[in-house]
């Protein structure tokens, strides 16, 4: 019988904020993108990296609003690393090209922080259900169209890293893969984002496996319970499911700094450095739970699909014949 790994720990928890996960860390050199952050969780994240010293990069579908986020963190911060603002919809193939190939020069961090909600069923032009498309297919294009920056970035500093947003509601859904994108099924609007959340798991997983050897590293965070723009467009009975949650003392809501906490400590605590296909849920490793482990009693577990090595290559390979792309194993 196998002994289980002890988890990784750090000295944070669902209480700190980010700003005290880089207190003391220098990250004058580095260079960074973080997507989705105009507001909310995103924002915390390149305001805390911005201190530290690091050159940040706010990829936005609202260049407007990310023009005046990058004013307001270059002020807050004193311009120590410089903050740039690039236009990117994670949902049109087009713009995740354009973005990649506007980039230039080696990456050290790259936050995959962006996400969107739906009410109801939609879809891009490639007929992909907007959610699953948007949270994992444009990230995963993203991810692996800067391989190389990132992996230049490894040389030079010893290693890189991504960090991929998840969510307690990977606990909802597997990735259902006879039917990613609702065709046969009813659709679920909640079930949507749970798969969603899952696939974002699974892609550090096996981003890891297949790029540990260039020094890049890929772990996932659960932010937590922070009330942000991406509740907008909640439905009531998503809306019902929070409150009855909350009630249960399944989580109480954190501040965006608080949620961005995990994130900085998964983008550049020494625990994670070189070690990836983890999911962090207030600063440290969570435990795996059973897949019909019920939510409102492992709120900060891990079910075990979210992070099945076999899973992981095969959503893999599914994303890469979706998105066209080619990589190596």
């Amino acid at each position: 019988m196998t002994t289980p790994r002890p988890l990784i720990t750090t000295r944070f928890d669902a209480a700190s904020t980010a700003d005290e996960v880089v207190a003391g860390v220098d990250l004058s050199g580095i260079r960074a993108v973080v997507t989705g952050a105009s507001s909310g969780i995103g924002r915390a994240t390149a305001t805390s990296l911005a201190r530290a010293g690091a050159e940040v990069t706010l990829a936005v579908r609202n260049t407007v609003a990310g023009r005046e986020v990058a004013q307001d963190i270059a002020r807050s911060t004193g311009g120590r690393g410089g903050v740039h603002v690039a236009a990117l919809d994670l949902a049109d193939r087009a713009a995740v090209t354009g973005f990649v190939r506007s980039w230039a020069g080696p990456l050290h961090l790259l936050i995959n922080n962006a996400g969107v909600i739906t009410p109801g069923p939609a879809r891009t032009p490639d007929g992909w259900e907007l959610q699953f498309a948007t949270n994992h297919l444009g990230h995963f294009a993203l991810s692996l169209g800067l391989r190389a920056a990132l992996a230049a970035g490894a040389r030079e500093r010893g290693g890189a890293r991504i960090v991929s947003v998840s969510s307690t509601a990977h606990m909802r859904s597997p990735v259902v893969f006879d039917d990613l994108h609702f065709a046969r099924r009813a659709y679920d609007p909640q079930a949507a984002y749970a798969q969603s959340k899952t696939a974002n798991s699974l892609f550090a997983v096996e981003a890891t496996r297949r790029w540990a050897a260039d020094g890049i590293v890929a772990n996932t965070v659960n932010p937590g319970g922070v009330a942000t723009g991406l509740q907008r467009h909640f439905t009531q009975r998503q809306k019902d499911y929070l409150a009855d949650a909350e009630a249960a003392g399944v989580f109480t809501y954190k501040t965006p700094g608080q949620g961005a906490a995990t994130t900085l400590v998964a983008a550049v605590a020494p625990e994670f450095a070189r070690t990836g296909g983890h999911y962090l849920d207030d600063g440290r490793e969570a435990h795996t739970v059973p897949n019909d482990a019920e939510l409102f009693d492992n709120s900060h577990g891990v079910k075990e699909w979210a992070i099945d090595p076999d899973t992981a290559r095969e959503l893999w390979t599914v994303s890469l014949g979706l998105i066209g792309g080619d990589d190596a194993p």
